[in-house]
């Protein structure tokens, strides 16, 4: 979309006079409701706040971009504003803000808002472009300078879609951030700018959240040297097929330009073959087995989130209605399913968080060896989950030597390891089962979901044997514990809540609490059930806590994830730190550890009880001394916070 035709003159504040953030959102509101375009400040303002709280729009540099999709607006319009003083508006790089766009899209628009962030971001990032708009007096002036961008922009893109001549090398690329918005652009003006600087025609394709900008032809890859892919999520690649072809995240496209265009100008990058289903890693970024690992724990995990997420609140939403109601004593075992409404909201979140391990086994495959690889995926989380096993199957033969592993889950390590499997089997299976190139495509769809589904699926009855004993050796190992000191139970177990957080190591702390509930029901409840829930409440919290005291070291995709964890924390839901426990293993877990330790130490040592086995905040009145339980956990989400922010390196 073309910004100009929604940055209306009649709104703009061209001599803001707030001086304090929520003042400077009021003035611009105002503005809106004065000039018709905002119906109703308080629902207007109610949107832009929510926004604002999952993470500030003070992008840095002086820059604000607050926004919101509302009822209360009645046409899509960006209002511009600018201070001459600056504003402490809690910006990303803790400068004052001067510059300001606050974008109002009414609830029927077709993702207005998002295509005037992409556009803003596309010529807030050009060099100069911010300093411009520092310097006008008038809205005719600000029209003006966007006009100017616009002509150089639409100049500048024609000038590298054709090579200038046929000594010139002509390249083509391709931008994408998980959000569609800043990082897609400037990556993109990035590129541009370093091969027109290097004597190299380009021509950039965004996938942004606008759609796709500037869409490569198949002239346009035919003819190229070869293809830059500069991104963090999906992108169309059957059409690279047979073409040199380097493939980074997005942030390479911005900060490694120069030597994305000189692999492919020097001949090093490989070359991309379609008709595997898979593309051909760089040289430099097939050596680098971290990163690696690190890109496809993540697809796997961003795509399980929202299943824990629905599923975990929908569980924890069963167990409040449950503690409203009332459960008899004797029935504390069905809390969270004892009465018909709390037993709907748990089927419905148990079903969700029972998909977890399939999808996050699954897209961890997918990210390997692409589609042919997710259903073998799916099906190694699923067995993860259910945690068949060849003891199992055994057993149901008459072998009963084998009967102690049957239907242990092997839990997340259990799919970690099964999704890696499977991607690699599909992988293999492409390399080595051989094929005429005219069944490639029944290969695709028929050979290798099936070969892989077989062998991912054998293999994984063998990887949850020791998953199964290490399940069974921690349960004796904390069985062996319960008649011995109540600190140094609750400290272990409250340890091991944030070993694995929702692993086999979280669950046998899980099972072992619950596994005391049926006992001490009669004495007000358990102290271990109690060290394990608060352990287990502490690393979400941590994480929240770590991106407020150290918001520098983290960007904006985790502080939002870190305002989510607060609900994960408080809902009993570990699960909510696996992101950030697996990108930084080493330095979170122990963090995570510490803190639940304590956690669970201090629950010990005051003998607080509890009689449910979940629910978090929501059971709190089922704990023998509740200030003092959250007391505690707050002591231990504080600690392992501030450990981990620490130790964290800065972004």
């Amino acid at each position: 979309m073309k910004i100009q035709d929604v940055l209306r003159k009649e709104v703009m504040l061209l001599d803001l006079q707030a001086t304090s953030k929520e003042a400077v959102i009021d003035e611009m509101i105002t503005s809106l409701v004065d000039k018709g375009v905002v119906t109703d400040f308080d629902t207007f303002k109610t949107g832009i706040m929510n926004r604002e709280a999952q993470t500030t729009t003070g992008l840095g540099d002086g820059i604000a971009m607050p926004h919101s999709k509302n009822a209360a607006v009645k046409e899509a319009t960006v209002l511009f504003a600018k201070s001459s003083k600056g504003v402490d508006y809690e910006s990303l790089d803790g400068q004052p803000t001067d510059l300001f766009f606050m974008i109002a899209a009414p609830d029927g628009a077709n993702d207005t808002h998002l295509a005037a962030l992409a556009e803003l971001s596309k010529y807030l990032m050009k060099p100069g472009f911010a300093d411009k708009l520092r310097q006008v007096t008038s809205a005719e002036e600000v029209i003006a300078v966007f006009d100017e961008a616009e002509a150089a922009d639409k100049a500048a893109s024609e000038k590298t879609v054709t090579p200038v001549s046929d000594d010139k090398d002509f390249i083509v690329a391709v931008t994408a951030c998980t959000t569609g918005i800043a990082h897609t652009y400037m990556a993109e003006e990035s590129l541009k700018k370093v091969a027109e600087e290097m004597g190299v025609a380009i021509k950039v394709e965004t996938n942004g959240a606008s759609g796709v900008g500037n869409r490569l032809t198949a002239e346009d890859i035919k003819r190229a040297k070869g293809v830059i892919i500069a991104a963090d999520k999906a992108v169309e690649m059957d059409r690279f097929d047979g073409k040199p072809l380097v493939s980074r995240p997005v942030a390479d496209g911005i900060k490694k330009t120069e030597e994305l265009i000189n692999i492919i100008v020097n001949n090093q990058a490989d070359t991309y073959v379609a008709a595997n289903g898979a593309s051909t890693e760089s040289k430099e970024e097939a050596t680098s087995l971290g990163g690696a690992f690190y890109k496809h724990l993540m697809s796997g995990v961003s795509q399980m989130l929202p299943f824990v997420i629905g599923g975990g609140i929908m569980i924890a939403i069963a167990f409040l209605l449950d503690g409203t109601l009332g459960v008899p004593n004797d029935q504390l075992g069905n809390l969270g399913s004892y009465h018909e409404i709390a037993s709907m909201f748990m089927k419905i979140g148990s079903a969700a968080f029972g998909l977890m391990l399939p999808v996050f086994a699954g897209y961890v495959a997918y990210s390997i060896a692409e589609k042919p690889g997710l259903v073998a995926g799916f099906v190694a989380g699923a067995i993860a989950k259910e945690g068949y096993a060849i003891g199992k199957i055994a057993y149901a033969a008459g072998g009963e030597k084998t009967s102690a592993l049957a239907g242990v889950s092997s839990g997340f390590l259990g799919a970690l390891v099964g999704g890696f499997l499977a991607g690699a089997v599909v992988l293999a299976i492409k390399k080595y089962v051989k094929v005429p190139r005219s069944l490639e495509g029944a290969k695709s769809i028929l050979l290798l979901p099936l070969l892989g589904t077989v062998f991912t699926g054998f293999l994984m009855l063998f990887v949850n044997i020791p998953m199964a004993a290490i399940n069974t050796a921690m349960n004796n190992f904390l069985g062996g514990l319960g008649g011995g000191s109540a600190v140094l139970l609750g400290l272990v177990l409250g340890g091991m809540m944030a070993v694995d957080m929702g692993g086999p190591v979280n669950k046998a702390a899980y099972v072992f609490g619950t596994g005391t509930l049926a006992a001490t029901v009669s004495t007000g409840g358990s102290v271990a059930m109690a060290a394990v829930m608060a352990g287990g409440m502490v690393p979400p919290l941590a994480v929240f806590v770590a991106t407020v005291l150290f918001k520098d070291k983290f960007t904006e995709e985790e502080r939002n994830s870190g305002l989510t964890n607060i609900v994960m924390g408080l809902s009993f839901i570990t699960e909510g730190a696996i992101p950030f426990g697996a990108a930084d293993p080493a330095r979170a877990i122990p963090s995570f550890v510490v803190g639940s330790a304590v956690t669970g130490a201090l629950v010990g040592l005051s003998g607080i009880k509890l009689m449910a086995p979940h629910g978090g905040i929501f059971v709190i009145a089922l704990t023998s001394n509740a200030l003092l339980y959250l007391l505690y956990v707050a002591i231990g989400a504080v600690i392992s916070g501030v450990l981990y922010g620490a130790l964290r390196k800065a972004k």
